[in-house]
């Protein structure tokens, strides 16, 4: 079988969550057509749905990380299975996890949503590293770039993959 980038991406968060002491079992989360390469069941009880991006955008230094319509219906379904769902955002270059909760993303997306007044195809979260300091997570204004719409979500860097187990 050969290995696709986000086996290798996604390899790197379940990893993490496979060491972790509270871990005890992971599945592949089960859509109508079979089973997802993006969302996975920790321990029965927790979706998390992985993303990656490979390196930062170099005029601004965000990773971005889209999320189609597609997407969001799939997180949907896992918040209805599971209580507790997560984005985990694997930021390759920098070779850091941001662990971004299911409410904290549907807060980014509803933000985005009220900026241009109607709904999107897919929403671009961002998320910065500046050095020695936790993740910045946001998204950009309708129509502008190189701004934030709003305050960012504020997530430390040594939340992944604690944070799913809390």
């Amino acid at each position: 079988m050969k290995i696709h980038d986000d086996h290798l991406y996604h390899g790197a968060a379940l990893t993490q969550i496979a060491e972790h002491k509270q871990f005890t079992a992971i599945n592949a989360f089960k859509l109508k057509v079979g089973a997802s390469r993006s969302a996975f069941v920790i321990n029965d009880e927790i979706g998390v749905y992985l993303k990656y991006a490979t390196k930062p955008m170099p005029a601004y230094k965000e990773y971005p990380f889209t999320f189609r319509s597609e997407h969001l219906e799939e997180l949907a379904s896992i918040s209805k299975k599971c209580k507790s769902v997560f984005a985990a955002l694997v930021c390759v270059k920098d070779r850091q996890i941001c662990c971004l909760s299911y409410e904290e993303l549907l807060q980014l997306v509803e933000k985005r949503k009220r900026s241009r007044g109607s709904n999107e195809d897919q929403y671009t979260v961002l998320a910065t590293l500046p050095e020695n300091k936790s993740f910045r997570v946001y998204v950009s204004p309708a129509g502008a770039k190189k701004s934030i719409l709003g305050s960012p979500i504020i997530i430390s860097r040594r939340a992944f993959p604690d944070r799913i187990f809390e």
